[in-house]
């Protein structure tokens, strides 16, 4: 008996409905990104092992798909992974076409990421990103930028977003007010997961990560603080006072949160002294982006990164990005049921023919109206007409063009509006002007 076909866990196929969905999805970023003059590229799906690891922290290490070398050089050739994001492959781009850019340069990239995590609700073994970076400039504008077209992302999607924002500076300034600097890592790592485990495993993690219970006791009030995003500044500033890297970090969110009001920016953001991203090259502002009316974790996500291109030969060269997840956002929109309904089927009109003769004659039809710009369709062989209809029901294509004896010889068609039933005998014209209403 022949095996039953399968995919991997963590991995979904998609049909023409889901595909129609996400390149709703992919069509609407894209539109915003273009908006604000990022310009797309594309990197390999794998990357030298040696150009991914140790990017991410210890923990993303472990979740790289690593390729097996084949070949009579396997032995000789650098091992491979599948790319975990694409920041990283971003700015080893950058680094290997440094002369045939221009700085400040802004990319997109919408493509699948692999990582070897556990699969659950939310959470993929493949799935695709969306990112969007400026390169080049130290400026807080593109981080404005960046929250600006988060808010007409989800604006044009029509879904309630919450953006979380902090900065990795004064992550690493609470890490030396309490005594710990050289656990900065460590205190981030454990802290990210706060919203998911709690605080008193966050506060196990960070003991099982080195820290004294006097570091930990006196973590707990800073992550406690509360207020308006002036209240937590102000708070910061006291706390930090003795840092240097804490007080630049809350002097460039004071900046950005100038920017974003002198805009007008109206998304709904919060200053979130416990949002940490887990990825070690973040340096600055980082951002996280969460559905209001859907329990699903993060669906956007990113900060800026002073020197990640240093790493592969480029020093002080800052940037800051973006990524939004297509996979959780589509999910999202699922479960709110946001998706519009004529996304269903991209046909504008099928042609059914009762035989052979009006089949050829819908077939000149099919061809005029392609060379007009229209979605088109015939029905293959003739059929029952009552089979040729439950076709158009199951695509939801809104109109059929009937084909009999009387239409040709009147050179018309039967139009049939699918959702009324209401039919009319038309020629071309008042076919395409109908169809295209």
């Amino acid at each position: 008996m022949a095996q039953k076909p399968s995919i991997p866990k963590g991995t979904r196929d998609f049909g023409q409905v889901e595909m129609a969905r996400r390149n709703y999805i992919f069509d609407t970023i894209k539109g915003v990104f273009q908006l604000y003059g990022f310009q797309q590229i594309e990197t390999p799906a794998m990357e030298n092992l040696s150009t991914l690891m140790g990017k991410y922290g210890e923990e993303g290490d472990k979740l790289l798909f690593r390729i097996q070398n084949s070949g009579e050089k396997a032995a000789l050739a650098p091992e491979k992974g599948l790319r975990y994001d694409l920041t990283v492959p971003f700015a080893r781009y950058v680094v290997q076409h440094r002369e045939e850019i221009s700085f400040p340069f802004k990319r997109f990239q919408i493509q699948p990421v692999w990582r070897a995590d556990r699969p659950q609700k939310g959470r993929y073994r493949e799935f695709y990103q969306c990112d969007v970076d400026v390169i080049g400039s130290d400026s807080l504008v593109g981080e404005l930028e960046l929250i600006q077209i988060v808010e007409e992302v989800y604006r044009r999607l029509g879904i309630n977003v919450c953006l979380h924002i902090n900065n990795r500076k004064v992550l690493a300034g609470i890490a030396e007010v309490i005594g710990a600097p050289d656990k900065m890592v460590d205190i981030t790592v454990a802290i990210d997961k706060l919203d998911k485990i709690g605080v008193e495993a966050v506060n196990a993690e960070l003991i099982e990560r080195g820290l004294n219970a006097e570091q930990v006791d006196k973590l707990q009030p800073i992550l406690n603080i509360s207020g308006s995003t002036a209240d937590k500044l102000n708070a910061l500033r006291i706390i930090l006072s003795d840092s240097e890297t804490g007080i630049k970090g809350v002097a460039e969110l004071e900046t950005l949160f100038g920017l974003i009001e002198a805009t007008g920016v109206q998304l709904n953001i919060e200053l979130d002294l416990c949002l940490a991203r887990g990825l070690n090259y973040y340096t600055g502002a980082i951002f996280e982006v969460k559905a209001l009316d859907a329990q699903i974790g993060s669906i956007t996500g990113g900060g800026r990164y002073d020197n990640l291109t240093g790493i592969f030969g480029l020093p002080n060269v800052s940037g800051v990005g973006i990524s939004f997840g297509a996979d959780r956002i589509y999910d999202v929109l699922t479960e709110l049921d946001l998706f519009p309904k004529k996304l269903q089927s991209s046909t504008q009109i099928l042609f059914a023919a009762f035989g052979e003769e009006e089949l050829r004659y819908a077939l000149q039809w099919v061809k005029a109206l392609r060379a007009e710009g229209m979605t088109v369709e015939v029905y293959p062989e003739p059929a029952k007409m009552k089979k040729q209809m439950g076709y158009a029901d199951a695509k939801q294509i809104p109109f059929v063009a009937i084909v009999g004896g009387d239409e040709m010889t009147q050179n018309k068609v039967m139009l049939k509006e699918m959702e009324s039933g209401n039919q009319q005998l038309v020629d071309m014209q008042e076919l395409i002007k109908k169809v295209s209403r």
